[in-house]
């Protein structure tokens, strides 16, 4: 074990703290480990900055709070050791400190001290989301707070997790919020520690660094897999607002995302005592099954001009799969006898797209092709016009069609188990015959009323049918073939960013009419758009499945090739940063050029699986 050296200085660091930070002047309290870095306040109890490096390899050159502001009354401060105290201006140093706070290797502990007479203020620790993503993962209450334990997770810096010793429950105010103007349309994140009152004692809060992901495959000492290890949880996005997991703190709710956490979360392990991610599954589940409408679903939007009309074709078998992964990894079979039912009626309304009977779903809404406002979007690639049998929507309703055969099997339900079975089986039958497409070697994304075939070498619609067994390993090994052939052909190798959805441009008829700078073309062929956004720009979403089937049909060179640089990408922060103009790295150009939108992407981070199913 190697001893860590805590290091206490009277000096800024300017490199770690903002100019916002130094304005504090010499003299500023900081405290220094390889696993964290913090300094306090002179004026008032509160964290001036904060560093945090899971991995305890001292990266710590970002600052990832807001300047705390002016105090609304003065104190007095003292510093003895590793322990700093605040006493309001007028207390006698000799009563209880307000607020008191002790650092050492890996931990920092807040003590709010009881008053008799007033409530203690607060602790607000504001996060600037232009420098990282923040949020809290816990179980959470009516109002959006979050009670404890819980964890503060930073993506790409580091791990908290949060404990309170105090008499009855605690939780933490947790919120998004806008900046002023001139910075209204961009947001901050709140966390708020409560101090003690005249109802209660002294509360101690415990912020411990680690850093959460599956052990036993022998990762602990190999550098080549730090983006997994300090990454595995960054797909985990509450949202106060909507509480529910989502795309980040401050964007929207998906429902047809919440299978890819319900696939992680079934692999992560405990986040606290008492706390699983799996928690954080149920409690999404339990709100979608109370009506709430995610992206993907009828009402979404509600009451404004961009409600949703419809259910994409996907929305219900991402809600089954990640129910399927709860019940399978919780046994919780209380809540599977509550909400079967529930579960049920998601099936029949995801069978319900089979509207000809054949065993794959037909999307009824998108027509043949053409511009928005005319089509609707069908599944997760809403620029791009699927239509009728998609693939893709097709693949993930398999899974689910097996995630509910499950599902009956723990629920008793015999009869339900062998019809959902024989689902599953069905549309196997006829998945790869349907959409395969001779001329080119590998899978179509759509077929057409007309029976036409749209493919542009999709790379997560034939990679996720040899992920999840839909096609055999013989024609999966000549679908990859194809697919790197394509990739050297047109000259995509810049794995770091991960994988282009497309190898070749969506043509205009099957692509939004959203601008150029949104993959929309204006040429018929769609050549004026490409890689840009979904028409074939670069991102992590949907490698994972990509990564899976090589290492799935034996190919685990060419997994590698992929795996270690988006792994290296994952631990440089690659995938969380914006461009001059403001766009983000969870798109690119081939060339890198940003062309996101979300700032962070937790979709993106799906793909750190990859590095399960290659052990």
């Amino acid at each position: 074990m190697h001893r860590l050296n805590i290091v206490f200085t009277l000096s800024i660091c300017c490199v770690f703290f903002s100019s916002r930070v130094c304005a504090h002047g010499a003299g500023a309290l900081t405290y220094r480990s390889a696993y964290l870095q913090v300094q306090f306040a002179q004026d008032q109890p509160a964290l001036a900055a904060l560093a945090v490096d899971s991995l305890g390899k001292g990266m710590l050159d970002v600052n990832v709070l807001l300047d705390p502001g002016k105090p609304s009354s003065e104190f007095g401060v003292r510093r003895t050791g590793r322990t700093v105290r605040y006493w309001q201006k007028g207390e006698a140093m000799s009563n209880p400190p307000a607020w008191i706070f002790a650092t050492s290797a890996a931990q920092i502990r807040f003590r709010s001290s009881n008053d008799t007479r007033s409530p203690r203020a607060p602790l607000v620790l504001n996060f600037d989301l232009q420098l990282s993503h923040p949020t809290l993962l816990g179980r959470m209450n009516e109002d959006g707070s979050v009670r404890l334990p819980a964890l503060l997770h930073l993506p790409g810096y580091g791990t908290f997790r949060i404990t309170a010793e105090a008499a009855g429950e605690v939780s933490l105010g947790y919120e998004v919020l806008h900046y002023p103007e001139p910075r209204a349309k961009e947001k901050f994140v709140r966390v708020t520690f409560p101090g003690t009152s005249q109802l209660k004692g002294p509360i101690d809060y415990i912020l411990a660094v680690v850093s959460i992901y599956p052990a036993g495959f022998g990762l602990d000492n190999d550098s080549r897999f730090d983006g997994f290890r300090r990454n595995f949880i960054n797909i985990f996005q509450l949202s106060p607002r909507f509480r529910v997991l989502a795309n980040n703190a401050g964007s929207d709710a998906c429902a047809i995302t919440v299978y890819q956490y319900g696939e992680v979360a079934l692999r992560t392990p405990p986040l606290a005592k008492g706390l699983t991610a799996l928690d954080l599954v149920r409690e999404t589940l339990d709100r979608y099954l109370r009506g709430f409408k995610g992206c993907g679903m009828t009402g979404y939007n509600a009451g404004t001009k961009n409600e949703t009309g419809f259910d994409f074709m996907d929305a219900y078998p991402s809600l089954i799969i990640a129910a399927a992964d709860y019940v399978q990894g919780s046994r919780d079979k209380v809540w599977l006898r509550e909400n079967y039912s529930g579960l049920q009626a998601w099936a029949r309304r995801m069978l319900d797209f089979d509207s000809d009977g054949d065993g794959l779903l037909e999307y009824p809404q998108t027509r043949e092709s053409g511009p928005w406002p005319w089509n609707h979007p069908a599944n997760w690639w809403d620029a791009i016009w699927f239509t009728n049998k998609d693939a893709f929507s097709n693949a993930l309703a398999y899974k689910a069609l097996l995630g509910m055969t499950q599902i009956a099997g723990m629920a008793g339900k015999p009869d339900d188990q062998l019809l959902y079975a024989a689902r599953a089986d069905k549309l196997r039958s006829i998945f790869a015959s349907t959409f395969y497409n001779s001329a080119t070697g590998v899978l179509a994304g759509w077929k057409d009323k007309k029976g036409s075939l749209h493919d542009y070498y999709f790379t997560f619609v034939n990679s996720m049918a040899i992920s999840l067994g839909l096609v055999s390993d013989d024609l999966g090994n000549r679908i990859m073939d194809r697919l790197f052939a394509e990739m050297k052909e047109v000259g995509y190798n810049r794995f770091d960013m991960g994988l282009p959805g497309n190898l070749i441009a969506v043509r205009k008829e099957d692509y939004n009419s959203v601008g150029i700078e949104w993959g929309g073309p204006v040429k018929e062929d769609g050549s004026d758009a490409f890689q840009n956004y979904e028409n074939g720009g670069a991102s992590a979403c949907y490698m994972n499945f990509f990564i899976d089937a090589l290492y799935r049909l034996g190919r685990s060179k060419e997994g590698d090739q992929l795996l270690f640089p988006l792994l290296q990408a994952f631990e440089g922060r690659q995938f969380d940063r914006r461009g001059p103009d403001g766009r983000s790295t969870d798109w690119r150009r081939w060339d890198g050029t940003p062309k996101g939108y979300e700032g962070f992407l937790a979709d993106n981070y799906l793909a750190v699986l990859a590095v399960l199913a290659r052990k």
